[in-house]
C-alpha cells in the first residue's frame, strides 16, 4: 500500500497527482476529520484529479481537495485483484458494514444436513461449522434449486423439509407413492436404512457424480457379458441420465471441502502473472510468478511452479473469512467480466503443472484491460 500526505501546499498535489500511474488501482482517501472515502478505479490518476482538482465554478460533483489529509493506495493488475484488495480494505476500515458497501452477495449452495436424524438438502448462501455436506458454489439461486431437483432423482432421500416425527399413520407424500423416497415418516425404512442411502448422496456430490456412475457402469458390463442386453440396455439409460445431471452444475459447483485450484491474473508487474490458490475451499494469500531470466537464459516455467508450491504454507481461514472469500471468487468467476482463467484439479498433490504452465502463458498474452 502507498502513501501520500497531503500538506497545506496544494500545488504540490497537484504535481504529485500528475505523477501516478493512469491504471487500475484501489485507493482511500483520508479527510482530516471522519470516515476515509474508499473506491477502485480503472485510472488512478485520472479518478483522484477528477475528485481533488480545483473547481472555479461550483459543482455537485465530489470534491475533496481542502479536507484531504492522505492518501492510501494499490496498485492491481487484475478485476479479481481490485475485488480482493478492495474487500481487504473495506473490511479493515469499515468493520460494520462492508459487506453493504462492497454489495457482495453469498453465493448458493446445496446443503446436505447430515446433523438431522433424517438427513435432507436444501439452497443456503451460509456455510457453517456443522456437520453437512456442502455443494457449490452456484452461479444463481435458480441454477441450485434445478441441480437439487434433478439429482435427488437419482436417489430415494427425502424431499420433505418438515423435522420427523415417524410414525406407520403418517400421511406421506407423492415422492414416497412413486417410489422416489424410503418414506421414513411412515416407518417403511429404519435409520439404518435410511443413513445408507444418505452415504450414497453425499459419495455423489463428494466424488462430482463418478461414485454413481462407476458403480452403474460396471453393472452394465457385467449384464452384457452375460448376455442380458435388455437389462443392459437400462443400465446404459441410467449411466446417461446421471451424465445429463452432472450437467447442471455450474462449473464451480463441487464439495466445498474438496474445491481446490489456481485462478490466474494478469500482474502488476510487468513479466509476471499473479496465481490466487484454493485449497479444500479456503482462499490463500495470492502468489507471484515472474518469466524470470538468469545468465541470459529463461528459468523454467515447471520448476519455479514447483518450487513456489512446494514452499506454500496453507491457511485455514475462519468460517466467515471462507464464505466471504469464496463470495468473491464466485462474483469473478460467473462474470461477464472476467479476465484471467481458473483451473481446477483433484488434489494439492497432483498439480496438473503442465496445463498450469500452458494456462500462465496464455494469460501473460491477454491484452490489458481496464479494471
Amino acid at each position: 500500500m502507498t502513501e501520500i500526505e497531503v500538506g497545506a501546499d496544494l500545488a504540490r498535489l497537484d504535481t504529485t497527482l500528475a505523477a501516478l500511474a493512469d491504471a487500475p488501482a484501489v485507493f482511500a482517501l483520508w479527510p482530516r476529520e471522519g470516515e476515509p472515502y474508499l473506491s477502485k478505479t480503472g485510472r488512478l490518476r485520472r479518478r483522484l484529479f477528477r475528485l481533488l482538482k480545483e473547481r472555479e465554478k461550483p459543482s455537485r460533483l465530489l470534491n475533496l481537495r481542502h479536507t484531504i489529509a492522505r492518501i492510501e493506495y494499490q496498485l492491481t493488475g487484475s478485476r479479481l485483484e481490485s475485488s480482493a484488495v478492495h474487500y481487504e480494505m473495506a473490511r479493515r476500515l469499515f468493520p460494520d458494514r462492508y459487506l453493504e458497501m462492497l454489495r457482495l452477495r453469498m453465493p448458493p449452495y446445496l446443503k446436505i444436513l447430515l446433523a438431522n436424524e433424517f438427513p435432507r438438502s436444501q439452497i443456503t448462501t451460509h456455510l457453517t461449522r456443522t456437520n453437512a455436506v456442502y455443494f457449490g458454489p452456484f452461479r444463481t439461486r435458480a441454477s441450485a434449486e434445478r441441480f437439487e431437483s434433478q439429482f435427488l432423482d437419482l436417489f430415494q432421500m427425502r424431499r420433505c423439509q418438515e423435522d420427523l416425527l415417524p410414525a406407520p399413520d403418517h400421511p406421506g407424500c407423492i415422492y414416497g407413492e412413486m417410489g422416489m423416497c424410503l418414506r421414513p415418516c411412515q416407518q417403511v425404512v429404519g435409520l439404518a436404512e435410511y443413513a445408507h442411502e444418505v452415504q450414497r448422496v453425499t459419495e455423489f456430490l463428494r466424488t462430482g457424480g463418478h461414485s454413481l456412475l462407476g458403480s452403474i457402469a460396471h453393472s452394465r458390463d457385467r449384464l452384457s457379458e452375460e448376455m442380458n442386453f435388455e437389462e443392459a440396455a437400462r443400465q446404459h439409460k441410467r449411466f446417461e441420465k446421471v451424465q445429463e445431471v452432472l450437467k447442471l452444475r455450474d462449473e464451480l459447483a463441487v464439495d466445498v471441502d474438496r474445491l481446490h485450484g489456481v485462478a490466474l491474473t494478469r500482474s502488476v508487474s510487468a513479466g509476471a502473472v499473479n496465481l490466487w490458490p484454493v485449497r479444500a475451499g479456503d482462499w490463500q494469500a495470492p502468489l507471484s510468478l515472474s518469466f524470470e531470466v538468469r545468465e541470459g537464459k529463461p528459468v523454467s516455467l515447471d520448476h519455479q511452479l514447483r518450487d513456489t508450491f512446494a514452499a506454500v504454507s496453507f491457511r485455514k481461514l475462519a468460517i466467515r473469512e471462507r464464505q466471504e472469500y469464496l463470495a468473491l471468487l464466485s462474483r469473478w468467476y460467473y462474470s461477464s467480466w472476467r479476465d484471467g482463467e481458473w483451473l481446477p484439479f483433484a488434489d494439492y498433490d497432483e498439480i496438473p503443472y503442465r496445463k498450469l504452465v500452458h494456462a500462465i502463458s496464455r494469460v501473460a498474452r491477454q491484452p490489458e484491460q481496464q479494471v
